[in-house]
């Protein structure tokens, strides 16, 4: 009875939390679109304007590798259905999250070179290419592993922690990523309009916001 009451408890925090995760995740994509639709050049990967092109990398790295990568890690947890039917939603929205990210990350080569830039000479490069590349890796370590179940069931049970962790580890360094995107954008820009500089800190700090709250609700959802 305890056992149940305890577990009826961290499962009401754990839904309260996955909602807040929610909600600024959708903040977060929507503040980052008025920003880039009403004060900067709108989105345009074929576009013949290089800031509309690279208008689509933070878009993508936050729309698509940042939340839906969390909605995948709240999936596994929070949806009502078998464990097969979980794991596959866990997995393809993962995998919606690495292909829209590396459309990201293209795009923001695309304006390097129409810029003639240089190419990764930032922090925020740097940390974008360790995260997508870990992703891949996590990706297919986890489809290969659990999804079609290509080692045992011991072992399976000894890495599935390391593969939590990873995950959860590989979500900030998302998220990192994006804060200092933006730092660098803004910076660049040398923003001095009022409204537009609280824009992009209103919009990172719902991005971070995001961040924690997914993984405060799969740290509970442990305990259901």
């Amino acid at each position: 009875m305890y056992i149940e009451t305890d577990r009826s408890r961290y499962y009401g925090s754990a839904s309260r939390l996955t909602l807040a995760a929610h909600f600024f995740g959708i903040l977060s994509i929507v503040l980052l679109l008025v920003w880039l639709l009403h004060y900067r050049e709108g989105l345009d990967y074929y576009s013949s304007n290089a800031f509309r092109v690279f208008n689509i990398h933070p878009f993508l790295m936050v729309f698509g590798l940042i939340f839906f990568s969390g909605e995948a890690m709240m999936a596994y947890k929070t949806v009502a259905a078998g464990r097969d039917v979980q794991k596959f939603m866990h997995m393809s929205l993962h995998l919606i999250a690495f292909v829209l990210g590396v459309v990201g990350i293209c795009a923001a080569f695309k304006f390097h070179n129409m810029q003639q830039l240089e190419d990764m000479n930032s922090l925020h490069s740097w940390i974008g290419i360790i995260t997508i590349s870990l992703f891949a890796l996590q990706w297919g370590f986890g489809f290969f592993t659990f999804m079609i179940r290509g080692a045992s069931m011991g072992t399976r049970i000894r890495i599935a922690p390391w593969h939590v962790t990873g995950g959860r580890a590989i979500l900030f360094m998302a998220v990192c990523s994006a804060l200092t995107g933006l730092m660098q954008k803004a910076t660049f820009l040398q923003l001095k309009h009022e409204r537009e500089a609280r824009l992009v800190n209103f919009t990172a700090v719902s991005i971070l916001l995001f961040g924690i709250f997914v993984d405060l609700s799969v740290s509970l959802a442990h305990y259901m």
